[in-house]
């Protein structure tokens, strides 16, 4: 962001998007739709869910400071909670010295055609093994052109897995590794899972019990890393590399106790879930995938890794990142659309990029917190909005309520009427 006379933050709503504009992060026509904030059109509504009786809104902000893989971005949450999206700029803005690095070594989602009742489920494995290449080409009849585009069925995969309960059931699955391109990709594997099953149920002999993508995509993994310098991280109560320090042995405990992994990893969420909610994506699979890959040491671990060198804070973060910016709601979406726009970006791997970098910087703000001042200082700081809201202030007495909060060394709904009765007497 260019210097401004007013700090972002302290600008009116107008001024913002008339920052981001005249920045060009924004078109001018993607400006009169964050002004305007429409309703979708009706028809498009009713065609995304059942039963449709009306649309929820939630508040909309962006992040700011990010430099991810030596590019700016402005990155779009949308968000209820206070502070999620103050925090996260300030951990962006102390790591701005190095930014952020990602790696994605490759993009193919998961699918699953899981049969039962195999009669020789040992020879059916190693006969399925056989006819790969005849998989390939029943996927490519399946789906035509997401092979025309590149993507389609790169790998097969077959396990026996056996139920050890009194039934003894065992189960022969295949799993198909399928690039998606730009597209989240639950039509299109689910598409390629169809036109493969009947030609496994007959060479196997057994019985389709279902056939259906997988959440748990260990072959699309993005990982995001920074470095911080300890200088960056010196307050007036630590230093540098104390803080650092006390970061790492926080991120080593949230490994030990899923009491404590699980606060850790939903502060990863906040962040994570911001994005992919404003760019029209699943954040119930997100959540899902990542979830499982924190578990996938036999127990539920804090999903992040902090460690020090001799100058350094070094922060990693790996996660399955399956998103898209193509297709499905995001194609009927206008301010997914435009909130991609305001990303700069095109691809799923640029999105992929941008969101597991948001989720390591939030993690780092919740841990920095947590070990020096304390989580409540600044969350509840930011609180006073809403508290001021929640006891009917409005307009200019919102503000009004919520600084007289910010300066009473208690906060509470109680206080917070009173003082609204003060303001209007």
């Amino acid at each position: 962001m260019t210097k401004q006379t007013k700090k972002f933050y302290q600008q009116t709503r107008l001024e913002r998007l008339t920052t981001l504009t005249s920045e060009g992060h924004l078109s001018e026509n993607n400006q009169a739709l964050f002004i305007d904030s429409p309703l979708l059109k009706e028809d498009v509504a009713n065609s995304l869910i059942e039963n449709q009786i009306s649309q929820f809104h939630l508040p909309q902000g962006v992040a700011l400071n990010f430099t991810i893989d030596g590019e700016n971005k402005i990155i779009p949450m949308v968000v209820e909670e206070p502070s999620v999206i103050a925090a996260c700029s300030n951990a962006a803005k102390i790591a701005s010295r190095n930014g952020f690095t990602t790696i994605l070594e490759k993009r193919e989602l998961i699918g699953q055609v899981i049969l039962k009742q195999v009669p020789c489920i040992e020879e059916a494995k190693q006969l399925i093994e056989t006819h790969v290449d005849t998989l390939l080409v029943l996927a490519k009849e399946a789906h035509p052109s997401i092979h025309q585009r590149g993507g389609g069925l790169k790998e097969v995969r077959v396990s026996i897995l056996e139920d050890h309960t009194l039934t003894s059931e065992q189960f022969l699955t295949v799993y198909l590794m399928i690039e998606t391109k730009d597209a989240m990709g639950a039509n299109i594997i689910n598409t390629i899972l169809e036109g493969v099953t009947p030609f496994l149920v007959d060479l196997t002999k057994g019985t389709a019990l279902m056939s259906i993508l997988s959440n748990f995509n260990t072959d699309a993994l993005v990982k995001a890393t920074c470095q911080i310098p300890f200088d960056d991280l010196t307050t007036s109560t630590y230093s540098g590399k104390e803080l650092a320090q006390k970061i790492v042995e926080a991120s080593i405990y949230a490994k030990l106790d899923p009491y404590r992994a699980a606060t850790h990893n939903k502060g990863i969420m906040n962040g994570i879930d911001s994005v992919v909610i404003a760019t029209g994506n699943d954040p119930r699979a997100v959540e899902a995938g990542a979830h499982a890959y924190a578990s996938r040491n036999g127990r539920y671990e804090g999903m992040t890794t902090w460690s020090i060198d001799k100058k350094c804070l070094i922060g990693e973060l790996t996660l399955p990142m399956a998103v898209g910016t193509v297709g499905g709601a995001i194609s009927v979406l206008p301010m997914a659309k435009a909130n991609l726009e305001l990303l700069n970006v095109s691809t799923s791997e640029e999105l992929a990029r941008v969101i597991i970098c948001v989720g390591l910087a939030q993690n780092f703000a919740a841990l920095r917190a947590l070990v020096s001042e304390g989580i409540q200082k600044g969350h509840m700081s930011l609180h006073a909005n809403s508290l001021a809201i929640q006891v009917g202030a409005e307009n200019e007495e919102i503000e009004e309520v919520a600084r007289l909060l910010r300066e009473s060394p208690i906060m509470n709904s109680a206080l917070a009427t009173n003082l609204l009765e003060q303001i209007r007497k």
